[in-house]
């Protein structure tokens, strides 16, 4: 339990810090190393942080976000208009070679994308991209990834990326490839080296699904004297 105080107030402190929020309207609740973020924020890209920061913090298991997004009046804007920025900035910045292949839909101020792109990196660029527009209240990425055939020894290109990164331990990591699906099983000490893992195994071309089943062990420290 005195984990857990502690830990909650490592985020709180941590949310402060970040200038890019307002952390004033976020609740912060820890049972087990288990974190829920509660309360509402003003914009879509404040909440996306806000869960980011909460999973950096040393000790965090779990994260569930329930924040809402409440826009300001003068930031609210109409669906179509949304939906013809948003067309707009994946056609320039998303780094996206066929942006026509993604569909958009925008209600609410919540946008969700459809369509194919050819790697999980354009997928999260698109999404990236999204995030930060004015009056976007929400992402739904349903993004596919386009199946390479050709794809050589995918299991390798993981285990060598994961080797390479300073926040894995590779050893402790098994790398399952069926086609383009990858699993991921072992142990991790972090939700951060959990994160680190599953992004290495997106990187490798061809992959169009990641299924993680990595175990946060030894995750819960003694904080303080």
């Amino acid at each position: 339990m005195d984990n857990d105080v502690r830990l909650r107030q490592d985020i709180l402190d941590e949310l402060e810090y970040e200038p890019s929020i307002d952390a004033a309207n976020i609740g912060v609740a820890v049972e087990d190393g288990i974190v829920t973020l509660t309360g509402h924020v003003r914009s879509y890209a404040e909440k996306h942080a806000a869960e980011r920061i909460a999973e950096r913090v040393k000790g965090v298991r779990a994260i569930a976000e329930e924040i809402d997004v409440r826009l300001p009046e003068h930031k609210k804007t109409a669906d179509d208009e949304i939906a013809t920025r948003v067309l707009k900035i994946l056609a320039w910045g998303a780094a996206i070679s066929a942006p026509e292949d993604i569909h958009v839909k925008v209600e609410k101020g919540f946008v969700t994308l459809e369509g194919t792109v050819d790697w999980h990196f354009q997928r999260s660029a698109a999404e990236k991209s999204v995030r930060v527009l004015t009056g976007v209240t929400g992402i739904d990425n349903q993004l596919r990834i386009r199946p390479r055939m050709n794809v050589v020894d995918v299991r390798h290109g993981i285990r060598e990326a994961l080797k390479r990164n300073a926040e894995t331990e590779a050893e402790n990591i098994e790398v399952e490839v069926s086609g383009s699906h990858v699993i991921l099983r072992g142990k991790v000490q972090s939700l951060r080296e959990r994160v680190m893992a599953e992004r290495a195994a997106w990187s490798a071309p061809g992959v169009t699904a990641v299924e993680d089943h990595l175990r946060i062990e030894n995750a819960r420290v003694r904080l303080g004297p």
